[in-house]
């Protein structure tokens, strides 16, 4: 069963949180694995909204839009909450003097603030980019996917792949580095596409094609090689071609590894995968991600009355806000955000259409008590078929 199986793509989660918290927290040097665990996020975001739409646009009570309004009512119960209050937070304390800027949060253009100004100013909603390059592509792209042809689904991805190459590769032309050539929103759209291309390939075939297997582990090698020369000193020409291996290199490898979670991996990996507290960790990754940037501007302040140095990364502040930030987004997720997730029943992707004397159903992901004789658990076949609608929608 799908849902079984996405148990894994919170443990892949729980990764993608797990790297930005050690890039935040721990490492000394600027460490990529951050960067790598948003791409990461990219990737299953772009996967799992995209296979959501195409499973909708499979059904065949399918409405462009009632599958649109849903879409969009779902996002802002799941993203709009959280996100804002901790907007009103930093507003009423005032961190790092945010309210001059606050507007262009509230407008989900973070990444367009710092690409604009160059520098990561406030650092405290510094990890925003990355969700308003999410918000930017969510505008966008339910509209294709629901309304363009679906035999032009792959090729429509593999453009948006190829415009994203090619923007990385103008870059080394303009001279200077910014902070423009990644927080722009072509510099995260192949990841995005690649997810969804794995949603829109997957939805035909499940075996990987011939390049992708003979392609995976030299990508895999050649991403380790360029980690492990990133402290090396370089000739200008080299350090953009290694940044453009960085982000093209490891897209692969992270979409197959998605792809393999997705349909459910076996054996240790699986079971490791599938652990509970990983997956635990996987549901409420978007209030760690959310937070940790508060929590750490919070808990160096904090200093005087801590015994262990926080004001450093190290291991200290890494115990110390990492534990601080998982409190405070698990009480997020059961006080504030499960329950109005709960409100997605009101918008199904297609409209329900239950036979005479069944209840109307809402929501493929609550349980189904006896229906006409059936016994828990089991369900009737229309009902089977619109489970399938409502797997992974936490993110």
């Amino acid at each position: 069963m799908r849902i079984a199986r996405d148990r894994q793509l919170d443990g892949l989660r729980a990764v993608a949180v797990t790297m930005v918290l050690y890039g935040h927290f721990f490492a000394a040097d600027g460490s990529y694995w951050g960067h790598i665990g948003v791409r990461l996020f990219f990737v299953l975001s772009g996967f799992l909204i995209t296979r959501l739409l195409l499973d909708a646009r499979e059904d065949a009570r399918f409405e462009p839009a009632t599958a649109l309004k849903s879409f969009y009512a779902r996002r802002a119960l799941r993203i709009f909450p959280p996100y804002f209050a901790v907007l009103g937070l930093v507003w009423l304390i005032d961190l790092e003097s945010s309210k001059e800027v606050l507007a262009w949060h509230a407008l989900y253009l973070s990444n367009f603030w710092y690409a604009m100004l160059g520098e990561w100013t406030p650092w405290v909603l510094c990890h925003t980019w990355s969700l308003s390059i999410e918000e930017q592509f969510y505008v966008v792209w339910p509209l294709i996917v629901l309304i363009a042809p679906r035999r032009s689904m792959a090729g429509i991805c593999i453009g948006v792949i190829a415009c994203s190459v090619a923007y990385r590769f103008y870059w080394p032309f303009t001279g200077t580095p910014s902070l423009a050539r990644d927080l722009l929103p072509p510099a995260s759209m192949d990841a995005l596409a690649s997810g969804a291309l794995l949603a829109v390939y997957r939805s035909k075939c499940v075996a990987w094609p011939q390049w992708a297997r003979l392609s995976w582990m030299p990508l895999l090698g050649a991403s380790v090689f360029l980690f492990w020369l990133r402290p090396v000193s370089l000739t200008p020409m080299l350090e953009w071609l290694a940044w453009i291996g960085l982000e093209i290199f490891p897209l692969l490898p992270l979409t197959m590894l998605v792809g393999n979670c997705s349909r459910g991996l076996a054996g240790h990996l699986g079971k490791l995968a599938e652990f509970p507290p990983l997956t635990a960790l996987g549901r409420i990754s978007y209030g760690v991600y959310l937070f940790h940037a508060i929590v750490l501007a919070l808990v160096v302040k904090a200093q005087p009355w801590i015994p262990i140095n926080v004001s450093e990364q190290g291991v200290g502040r890494f115990v110390v806000a990492g534990a601080a930030t998982l409190l405070i987004a698990s009480i997020s997720w059961i006080a504030f955000e499960k329950p109005l997730n709960a409100l997605k029943r009101h918008f199904p992707y297609v409209r329900p259409t239950p036979p005479k004397g069944v209840p109307a159903f809402t929501n493929a992901g609550d349980r189904i008590g006896t229906i006409h004789g059936t016994r828990d658990g089991e369900y009737p076949a229309y009902l089977r078929e619109a489970k399938s609608l409502q797997t992974s929608d936490l993110q």
